[in-house]
């Protein structure tokens, strides 16, 4: 089969070779003492990405969350993080989007994060509620006027009859942006994940990953190693 975009041909043989040579964490890996493990999730979790980005991991705090919609059918997409405090961990989007529709429906969720410049990954699964509707403006002027244009095209998930409708539509949310920058979009929600279970990974070079898990125990957490 040729590749149109590239010239190459790709075969069945060609493409399953290439993922067998592709290596993983080719690098020097952290250590990672469970024993030592702050008693909650939270710390940890703040840590880890600190150090993420400092070895060099590019957009440490983007991750994938993963829903379900009204058949019981699981998505994911790809997003950011915009803050893990107490209250759980926070995303935003638009309420009318499918990931809104499908939370306002089964509000519970699960966040992933990986950092393969350190062989890490943290596991998330809880609860989502929505933010108030002063939080929702206040992430949203927190972040550039491309952002806020973005947000005030709004339409996320919906069909796009052509890329031109979505190139006027841009521009006009472009220049609103400029011009009342204190515009909102009504429909821009803020969502908290609040976590029920953590899981951290460690990556080891011979395979021996660590994992420890925190589960929530009422007002406590429960910590517990499992198998790779």
């Amino acid at each position: 089969m040729k590749d149109e975009h590239n010239g190459m041909d790709t075969n069945a043989d060609d493409f399953h070779e290439l993922l067998r040579s592709l290596r993983v964490w080719d690098t020097e890996l952290p250590t990672f003492v469970p024993e030592a493990a702050p008693g909650e999730p939270l710390p940890l979790f703040r840590e880890w990405l600190v150090e993420a980005a400092a070895a060099g991991q590019p957009e440490p705090h983007t991750m994938h969350l993963a829903t379900v919609d009204e058949a019981g059918r699981p998505d994911v997409r790809t997003l950011m993080l915009h803050d893990a405090d107490e209250r759980g961990w926070h995303f935003a989007s638009h309420a009318t989007s499918a990931k809104g529709r499908q939370l306002a429906t089964h509000p519970e969720a699960a966040l992933g994060f990986y950092w393969p410049a350190q062989g890490r990954q943290i596991r998330i699964r809880g609860r989502v509620v929505r933010g108030t509707a002063e939080e929702a403006y206040a992430d949203l002027h927190a972040r550039s006027t491309g952002a806020l244009a973005a947000a005030l095209v709004g339409r996320q998930s919906e069909v796009l009859t052509s890329y031109d409708e979505l190139v006027r539509a841009n521009e006009d949310a472009w220049s609103r942006a400029s011009a009342e920058p204190e515009s909102t979009a009504e429909t821009w929600t803020v969502y908290v994940l609040e976590p029920s279970e953590v899981e951290f990974f460690q990556g080891d070079a011979r395979r021996r990953h660590l994992r420890l898990r925190y589960r929530r125990e009422g007002d406590c957490w429960a910590r517990e190693l499992l198998w790779p």
